[in-house]
């Protein structure tokens, strides 16, 4: 019988999604407007390219590169009531353990995107975490993964503490230092936009507030020697095989 690999966190564990609204059914649109804004100009331009998306709970990112176009789509997840919400919208999920299931999968992938944030992992899990989805991906292939900003003065230190499963916060640099770590190339850190629902008159307040906020913690860190540029609340990596 094939061993389950245990994970360190059992509250909010890593492989499955954990951020779905509690109307599960409006999560597909709002969601679709935040990946949007945020992701879709990384994505391969060509659609035909092979998918996983870790994580995936309900199938919120399923859900919304298949509404972009692109065909050869899996996701993973390890609770089933979650999977069984993506089975009922028509998409290709499955109920899966992402270690048992990335270390015996033969079929590489153009793209791995994970859905759950990597600050659920211990530092061990995140690397062998970014190394299976490296030996999974085909030469050139993409690792998308986020996480919370540690180098956010307001919402960093209360991230890690808020959460018993919180077991990290990275910031722009640390992120790029465990791709690299791990084997990845050609690596970018992007800021992750949440007002970005712009038909909200409140959501142009909160992006306009957001930038000064911005502006004003980069002139407290130039001051204080560092050079930290991005302040988000969460940013994600992009890397390359």
């Amino acid at each position: 019988m094939e061993k389950e690999f245990k994970l360190h966190a059992q509250i909010e564990p890593f492989d499955t999604f954990w951020e779905a609204p509690k109307d599960i059914e409006k999560g597909y649109a709002s969601f679709h407007k935040f990946y949007k804004r945020n992701y879709l100009r990384y994505l391969p331009k060509n659609k035909e390219v092979r998918i996983l998306v870790v994580s995936c709970g309900p199938g919120y990112f399923v859900n919304f590169i298949q509404e972009e176009g692109y065909t050869d789509i899996l996701g993973i997840d390890s609770n089933p009531e979650k999977v069984r919400c993506a089975k009922e919208r028509g998409l290709k999920c499955e109920c899966q353990n992402v270690w048992n299931f990335l270390g015996k999968n033969e079929n590489v992938y153009n793209l791995i995107f994970a859905e759950q944030e990597i600050n659920h992992l211990t530092k061990n899990e995140i690397t062998l975490f970014l190394r299976l989805c490296r030996g999974n991906l085909s030469e050139n292939g993409l690792l998308i993964v986020h996480s919370l900003n540690g180098a956010n003065p307001i919402t960093g230190s209360e991230a890690l503490a808020q959460n018993f499963d919180h077991y990290n916060t990275f910031t722009e640099y640390s992120l790029k230092q465990i791709f690299r770590y791990t084997g990845f190339r050609d690596i970018k850190v992007i800021p992750l936009h949440l007002y970005i629902f712009y038909e909200n008159p409140l959501n142009c307040l909160g992006a306009l507030m957001d930038k000064l906020c911005n502006l004003f913690f980069r002139m407290f860190f130039v001051f204080y020697g560092k050079s930290n540029k991005l302040f988000s609340k969460k940013i994600a990596a992009i890397g390359y095989k």
